[in-house]
């Protein structure tokens, strides 16, 4: 295999946001297996691993990709084996192997919607993604080596105005080189942080940021990135509970702020808890769409791609049984009483309500009647938005 040189041909430097390339990988991953933390965090989700032994296989890996495919590769089809009722993939022969893309999706779990996205297409023996990786997560000097061996580039989410418009350009100058240049697709989340009551809508700022990379105007860089939406459907969110924790600190004092603690610990839950069935859909790239954007008006062209992406992805989902149940309490109607069962119905309540019931060992002092009936009607909610803004999404044309 070529080693994968991540410098732009102009000799603008990637260095501080590329994932390593294979001239670093060997060094890389040797300093990684004598990390405590990473040995901590791998004993953590593999309780029954031969550290030594594991470390033995990992040296022999030589390059980035093969990280990738086969390191990850089995330990997500681990995962899914373990904490889901079946991932699975609809849509791939919109993904044309021969052409690179950005791919962007609506954004569940911090870790693990990339991640089971190039599981979909390791299954599928279709080429990888590189992924965006906000520098919020990076917690330790171990994880942000782990990321980029495993091919992620770093999104900086801090710094003032001028330094965040900077950080954009740059962004989007190695986005626009990795799918145009290098011929590799890459993955983005359509906003900043996940949507934590599950209304999913494409932030502009994202859609900005990737407008700024390329020579033409806003329409043309858009074009050149061939876009395309994925729309990801998980029956149960493992972090709901702590959503809706949040939620509830919140609304008694609006100044609260999550610690390091509180998105480290989110990352293991979402890693490591149920998530019964997950489902990609993949849509077909915007360019169509935009391409009949008439004139170069950046607001009108951004604008149209957050419609596009929203309707592709609204549309794309995969309904589950306590979607509809959602929906009818939130509604109070039983418009989708032939989609479940009564033991559906008792099942999800017997959730919800344990999933509230965890909270309490996340919160100091005691939670109210008032907070916990604040805290089911969010996490009820959080089930009943997918289906809503499915009904609303009129054309899905988008997808096909």
């Amino acid at each position: 295999m070529e080693h994968t040189d991540y410098t732009q041909p102009s000799g603008l430097d990637f260095s501080d946001i590329r994932p390593y390339d294979d001239h670093e990988f060997r060094d890389k991953i040797a300093a990684l297996v004598k990390e405590p933390g990473f040995e901590h965090a791998v004993r953590y989700v593999m309780p029954d691993v031969d550290y030594p032994e594991f470390v033995k296989n990992l040296l022999t890996v030589e390059t980035q990709m093969d990280f990738q495919v086969k390191v990850m590769g089995p330990f997500l089809e681990m995962l899914v084996a373990h904490t889901t009722k079946g991932l699975s993939a609809d849509g791939l022969e919109n993904y044309d192997p021969s052409h690179s893309h950005v791919f962007i999706t609506n954004h569940r779990d911090i870790v693990l919607d990339a991640s089971f996205l190039n599981l979909c297409l390791i299954r599928a023996n279709l080429p990888l993604t590189q992924v965006a990786i906000g520098n919020n997560l990076l917690i330790f000097d171990w994880i942000t080596d782990l990321v980029k061996l495993n091919r992620s580039f770093i999104v900086k989410r801090d710094g003032r105005v001028r330094e965040a418009l900077d950080n954009a350009r740059h962004l989007s100058a190695y986005i626009h080189h990795t799918v145009v240049n290098s011929k590799e697709s890459v993955w983005i989340a359509q906003r900043e942080g996940r949507a934590k009551d599950s209304n999913d809508l494409t932030q502009e700022s994202v859609i900005k940021m990737l407008s700024l990379g390329g020579s033409g105007d806003s329409k043309q860089n858009l074009m050149e990135l061939n876009i395309m939406p994925v729309a990801i459907s998980y029956e149960f969110d493992p972090n709901d509970y702590l959503k809706v924790r949040e939620f509830m600190l919140r609304r008694r004092d609006p100044e609260f702020k999550k610690t390091k603690r509180d998105d480290l610990f989110s990352m293991e839950t979402g890693i490591l808890k149920q998530k019964g069935r997950v489902h990609f859909r993949i849509g077909h790239c915007i360019n169509d769409d935009l391409a009949r954007v008439v004139g170069d008006d950046r607001s009108e062209v951004v604008r149209k791609a957050c419609d596009v992406l929203d309707r592709a992805i609204h549309c794309g989902y995969r309904i589950f049984p306590c979607n509809y149940i959602a929906f009818d309490k939130v509604h109070h109607t039983t418009e989708y009483s032939a989609e479940y069962t009564e033991d559906d119905v008792k099942s999800f309540e017997a959730y919800i309500e344990g999933q509230l019931d965890k909270v309490y060992n996340e919160v100091e002092g005691p939670i109210t009647d008032d907070e916990r009936d604040f805290m089911r009607q969010a996490m009820l909610e959080m089930y009943a938005n997918p289906l809503k803004n499915q009904r609303s999404a009129l054309d899905c044309s988008s997808l096909g």
